[in-house]
């Protein structure tokens, strides 16, 4: 039985944390699943630290499509959400439910995630309504970055700070379940937590969200083109895999690998009838 999303407004009714991660394939999924994390992020992050872009607005649905199947085959437990990409939800409400149809239909995930404060409400009480639950996302806002003039802390003036109050209010009055506060100063972000009656997860927004998320690459210390500020390295998996991976080089130039051990036998006898038969032509053809 997977999470619910009561179960996740219940944790922040008992004042429980919410871990959440992004998982972009089957085998992290799994394992991300199995450790307990209640809630999985399929993320358009996963055009960065998968896929090579610089930003996360070439990502297609059907590259989203293609990990977010990969992820729900891999997690039985946890509550999935599928990141809505750029430009899927604000051609007009037909085309979002679509799009929004499609993550529930044939990618299987529980829930989606939308960017944007005011300006997509309708859009988020339209999914709403039709019974897909939604979760918002208000802050930095990574498909926003050409408007926004980069990967920025956002709410430090008075304007900016306002209004993310209030388009946290704004999207759970439309019906969002969460809302994500990116890069939001901490003192803000406790303030909205403390104002919303909808969890908020956040990521670089301070200790006092009702939970975190962080991209799942960034916490392995496997993408090391950039690492953010508010990521914490639990691990540095890509020197030890760098380091595996030299070691396995040099071990079959050296002919030191394979040993019996990774071989498999066979009866001596069927080997002498194929050396036999083999006998016969001088070499392959």
């Amino acid at each position: 039985m997977r999470v619910s999303i009561s179960e996740i407004q219940e944790m922040k009714r008992k004042r429980e944390k919410i871990p959440m991660l992004t998982a972009y394939d089957y085998i992290t999924a799994k394992v991300v699943d199995e450790a307990g994390v209640p809630l999985i992020l399929v993320g358009d992050s996963l055009g960065m630290v998968m896929l090579g872009y610089d930003s996360t607005i070439p990502v297609t649905m059907e590259e989203m499509l293609h990990h977010t199947k990969a992820v729900v085959r891999g997690a039985r437990k946890a509550l999935i959400i599928g990141d809505m990409p750029f430009m899927t939800y604000h051609v007009s409400l037909s085309e979002a439910l679509h799009n929004v149809g499609r993550f529930i239909q044939e990618g299987g995930v529980q829930a989606v995630k939308l960017e944007g404060g005011e300006a997509v409400a309708g859009v988020v009480k339209h999914i709403v309504d039709c019974g897909i639950p939604v979760m918002g996302h208000i802050g930095l806002t990574p498909q926003s970055i050409y408007q926004l003039g980069g990967f920025k802390v956002q709410g430090e003036t008075l304007e900016v700070a306002e209004r993310l109050l209030k388009d946290a209010c704004i999207l759970e009055e439309a019906g969002a379940f969460a809302v994500v506060l990116e890069c939001i100063p901490a003192p803000l972000a406790k303030l909205i937590t403390q104002k919303a009656n909808i969890p908020t997860i956040g990521i670089g927004a301070g200790p006092d969200c009702d939970g975190q998320v962080q991209v799942i690459s960034d916490i392995l210390g496997l993408y090391t083109d950039f690492v953010p500020k508010h990521a914490k390295q639990y691990a540095k998996l890509a020197e030890e895999i760098k380091a595996a991976v030299s070691d396995y080089v040099t071990e079959v130039k050296s002919a030191s690998f394979p040993t019996a051990k990774q071989s498999y036998t066979m009866d001596e006898s069927l080997l002498s009838d194929v050396t036999a038969s083999g006998a016969k032509q001088s070499q392959c053809k």
